[in-house]
Order: C-alpha cells, then sequence, then structure tokens
C-alpha cells in the first residue's frame, strides 16, 4: 500500500513538472510565436490598441521588406562573419586551452579568470576607441572587421569550455602517445582533438549562435557592406517611427535561420556541453 502511494506520488509529482516544463517553454516561445504572427498582419492591425489574434493573413509586409533591404546580401554576411569569426576563434582557442590544460604554471588559473573577466566590461567602454582604430585601419563597415571583432568578443568564453573539455582527457593516453613519440603538435591534433571532438563541436556551434546574435558591434561598425542581419532589422526603425509588421518580418526572417539551425543541432550541442559529465 505505500509502494502504491509512493508511485501514485511520483506520477503526480512528474505530471506537474511537465506541466511546469511546457508553461516555461511556452512562455519563452510566445515572444516569437507574436512576432511571427505580427510579420503576417497589416500595418493597421500590428498597432491595434486591442492584440489582434483573428486577421487575414498576408504577405504585404514581407514583399515592402525585401522592396526597401536586400535580405539574402544580410543574411550572406550574417553567414560568412559567423562562419569565420568561429573558426578563427577555435584556431586560436584550442592552442590556447591545450597549452593551459597541459602545460600550466602559476599564472596559467590567473590568466583564466583574467579572459573571463573581460566579459564583464560592457561593450560601450571600449566603442570609442575600437571605433577610431578601425576608421585609421579601413576596417569599418567591413566583413573582416566583424570577424576580427567577434573573435576578440568570443575567445574567452571559447577558451574556457576548451580548457574544461581537455582537462576531462585522462593523462594517462597523452603521456602514452608521448612515449611513443609523439610531438606536442601529433599530441594535439591526433591524440587530444578527436577525443575531445563533441565538447569542440558544440563550443563551435555556441560561437556561431553568439556571433549570429550579435548586435552591438555590428550596428556601430557596419553600415551597408559588411552588415549582418541585426542590421538589417534596426533598419526598419525610421524617423516616422516604427512599422510593426515590417520589422516583425524583418526579425522572423533574421531569426530563423538560426533557430533552424539549432533546432537541427541540439542534441550535438546538449552532447557537447556534457562531456565528461558521466564517466
Amino acid at each position: 500500500m505505500s509502494m502504491s502511494a509512493t508511485s501514485h506520488s511520483s506520477r503526480r509529482g512528474g505530471v506537474a513538472l511537465g506541466l511546469l516544463a511546457w508553461f516555461i517553454a511556452l512562455l519563452i516561445f510566445f515572444p516569437i510565436l507574436w512576432t511571427v504572427m505580427t510579420s503576417f498582419k497589416s500595418e493597421l492591425d500590428a498597432v491595434s490598441i486591442e492584440p489582434k489574434l483573428f486577421f487575414t493573413p498576408s504577405l504585404d509586409a514581407y514583399r515592402e521588406m525585401q522592396e526597401r533591404a536586400d535580405y539574402w546580401h544580410y543574411a550572406t554576411n550574417s553567414v560568412i562573419i559567423s562562419l569565420g569569426a568561429t573558426l578563427l576563434t577555435l584556431l586560436l582557442a584550442v592552442p590556447a586551452a591545450y597549452a593551459m590544460a597541459f602545460f600550466p604554471t602559476k599564472r596559467t588559473r590567473g590568466t583564466l579568470l583574467w579572459m573571463l573577466s573581460t566579459k564583464m566590461l560592457p561593450p560601450v567602454g571600449v566603442l570609442v576607441p575600437i571605433y577610431l582604430i578601425y576608421r585609421d585601419l579601413g576596417l569599418l563597415d567591413s566583413r573582416i572587421g566583424l570577424i576580427i571583432i567577434y573573435t576578440l568578443m568570443n575567445l574567452p568564453i571559447v577558451v574556457w569550455m576548451l580548457y574544461t573539455f581537455f582537462k576531462e582527457v585522462p593523462k594517462d593516453i597523452l603521456e602514452a602517445g608521448r612515449m611513443d613519440g609523439a610531438s606536442p603538435v601529433k599530441e594535439l591534433l591526433l591524440i587530444l582533438l578527436p577525443l575531445t571532438l563533441p565538447g569542440i563541436a558544440s563550443t563551435g556551434l555556441l560561437s556561431i549562435i553568439l556571433c549570429w546574435n550579435e548586435a552591438f558591434w555590428s550596428l556601430n561598425l557596419s553600415s551597408q557592406a559588411g552588415a549582418p542581419l541585426t542590421s538589417f532589422i534596426a533598419a526598419f526603425q525610421s524617423p516616422q517611427g516604427l512599422f510593426f509588421a515590417k520589422l516583425s518580418a524583418a526579425s522572423t526572417l533574421a531569426v530563423a535561420p538560426i533557430m533552424i539551425f539549432g533546432w537541427f543541432s541540439q542534441k550535438q550541442l546538449v552532447r557537447g556541453l556534457t562531456f565528461g559529465a558521466v564517466k
């Protein structure tokens, strides 16, 4: 009787947790759903004081949006900048994390903490010097300029994540490779990278998402030629006011690729982020 009551209580607890999870998920997803719905409304319906759940769908906002700005130009920039910044970040972070994980010094921990502390600095605090440097180097409104700043922005987080993944690898495996004559380069490329590939992949996926969603630097360091989709969204704010239907259409098209990408890569992302959690 006691076991039956315990089982029934566990089922009720499971149902309650499930309902709570669904409620939180819907709460988080609702702004996205509302944005998508608004993108199919007319401007009059979009700014209606009483929110309209039932309306006649229209593609006018998407047509007017495309006439006003070239979506594919901004989308191409976002893809090139996100992938380029992620590849450059990994190229710099992998050897740095490898050195810190397997050849530590007395200052390694302090260096890691210092790198992470740079993320606490508000970006606006360094905007003026970076803007002046970019102006003098001719990097304003360029893809390479955003790739560099995105790399610097994500490098501390990527190094920390890779450092954590590398520390989970048993040192005996690397020592066996050294006994067989493996150089540090071969040790990194042929032993460590294959063992930590899930962690590296998840770190790369997270870096792509962070680059894709970055708005501060793209709005301040680019305008047209090198501007990504975050600038594309901001283009629909005008002195006459906000056009909510067209703004929602632009936002929908901007977030749709990264949402689809995240949906298909979620298993790899979770697998990588939990790498080494269970021995």
